[in-house]
């Protein structure tokens, strides 16, 4: 009996998996690139790289001590320009007014020096001429 169940076992449906054998993997490189020197390599695959750059509406940005700052100085919108226009004003105005200031305190500084200087010599006159008796 259980001959005919070996007989009737269908092999699609058998107990066993068995997965076919995989071939070994070629140990050595398809690519000679291993075999090329550092700096040949540098050249033929482009390891000689920069600051990120990037390219917005026409408009190159390259990254720079932690900053982005523009390649193309001729490709700034109108509304960029516009604003650095208003705020170069806005620092001109602001530097006129310290430069006033810088003026005015050094003419202060210049009158109590003069102050000083007079009142000084004042002391000094009233030291060296001794008081008369009335």
């Amino acid at each position: 009996m259980e001959d005919l169940k070996k007989s009737l076992k269908m092999p699609l449906f058998g107990n066993t998996f068995s997965p076919k054998k995989i071939p070994p993997r070629k140990s050595a490189s398809l690519s000679s690139l291993h075999t090329l020197d550092r700096s040949t390599r540098e050249v033929e695959l482009g390891l000689e790289f920069g600051p990120p750059v990037l390219n917005i509406e026409g408009q190159t940005w390259k990254f720079e001590g932690g900053h982005w700052n523009t390649e193309s100085g001729g490709n700034v919108s109108g509304r960029e320009l516009q604003r650095l226009r208003k705020k170069n004003v806005q620092l001109e105005e602001e530097n006129n007014l310290l430069k006033l200031k810088i003026e005015i305190l050094l003419d202060m500084l210049t009158e109590t020096t003069v102050e000083y200087h007079l009142m000084e010599k004042e002391v000094e006159d009233i030291k060296s001429h001794p008081q008369r008796k009335k």
